[in-house]
């Protein structure tokens, strides 16, 4: 059983990911918190609960496909392409299935585990300034390793919030061509009300950030840092944004505050695209049809959008639970 957050806490609090993440070894001090570049590559799997159970028996897991420093860009993925994971989880609980489907396109894919809070149990913990920088870092490793002037994000729930960090705050515009925010929490949520309510009480965040982590209470609407990186726009000339979300995002709540509001951001929202599709947040790097709209955003000219099939609503949410509390 989990002895830090459960999901039941989390799907009222969390903006995120709710996996277990892969421990703390070999990972480099940066500011507050530590991050770690995974090398043992683990199975393809196709549900988050079966990632969040296979990162925790196996810590320091990379997704198939991910992280090979000998791979070299091809005249038709010439960009490496990074992903970026959520809260309170790790590169291989989010993106057990992306990382593959995007290697077998072609693609050059790396990942790191980013923002280990002090004393904390999870990856995507601590401060999303910290984690903006430490992804840059390991983009300028990435660029150096493959030859590359640039590379793409891939942002899933706050890992979309640290790609954009770095890439609208922190210079990193000029090594990027695509951002895609999945689950983006680009205005942040409202935790159904209760997040603008603790912001009228006094000491109110700073018992949720005790409670919670640093990172989530920074995901709140209306939060310093949501203000930082959306101020004066949400978007920096020279590179392609892109978002996907869900009606029916079970954290994200508006749902349109998943979308970019400034001119020449790109936002689909899987419901307008197949209207059966009811995947929520957590299902949302596990959908197929989720997948292939990522694969698309990268490439729109070689990939479609993918077969539009019924998904029922709350699919992956009950595994999820189980997972994370027994």
């Amino acid at each position: 059983m989990r002895t830090h957050r459960t999901v039941g806490a989390a799907v009222v609090g969390a903006l995120c990911s709710l996996a277990l993440v892969a421990g703390p070894a070999g990972a480099q001090p940066a500011g507050s918190s530590t991050a770690f570049v995974p090398s043992t590559p683990g199975p393809v799997v196709r549900t988050h609960a079966e990632a969040a159970e296979y990162a925790e028996t196996h810590r320091g897991a990379a997704p198939a496909g991910a992280n090979d420093f000998t791979c070299r860009p091809s005249s038709e993925h010439p960009k490496p392409v990074i992903l970026a994971h959520g809260t309170d989880s790790n590169s291989y609980s989010d993106f057990a299935a992306l990382a593959p489907l995007l290697a077998e396109s072609g693609w050059c894919v790396f990942v790191l585990d980013y923002g280990l809070a002090a004393g904390d149990e999870e990856y995507g913990t601590g401060d999303i300034r910290v984690s903006a920088a430490q992804l840059g870092g390991f983009v300028d490793t990435v660029r150096a390793a493959t030859g590359t002037d640039e590379v793409d994000l891939v942002g899933y729930s706050q890992g979309a919030t640290v790609a954009r960090y770095y890439i609208n705050e922190l210079g990193g515009a000029e090594f990027v061509d695509r951002w895609v925010g999945v689950a983006s929490p680009s205005y942040g949520g409202t935790f159904y009300g209760l997040g603008a309510a603790a912001a009228l009480v006094p000491g109110a965040l700073e018992i949720a950030q005790e409670s919670f982590s640093e990172a989530l209470v920074q995901q709140l609407e209306g939060s310093e840092l949501l203000a930082e990186v959306n101020t004066p726009t949400d978007t920096v000339p020279g590179v392609q944004y892109t978002t996907i979300g869900t009606n029916v995002d079970e954290v994200i709540q508006p749902s349109g505050n998943v979308a970019l509001r400034s001119g020449g951001a790109l936002n689909y929202v899987i419901q307008e695209l197949c209207p059966q599709n009811l995947t929520g947040h957590f299902n949302m790097v596990y959908d197929p049809f989720a997948l292939s709209l990522i694969r698309h955003a990268l490439d729109p000219d070689r990939y479609g959008l993918g077969e539009c099939v019924p998904v029922a609503l709350g699919t992956g949410i009950p595994e999820m639970i189980i997972q994370s509390n027994f």
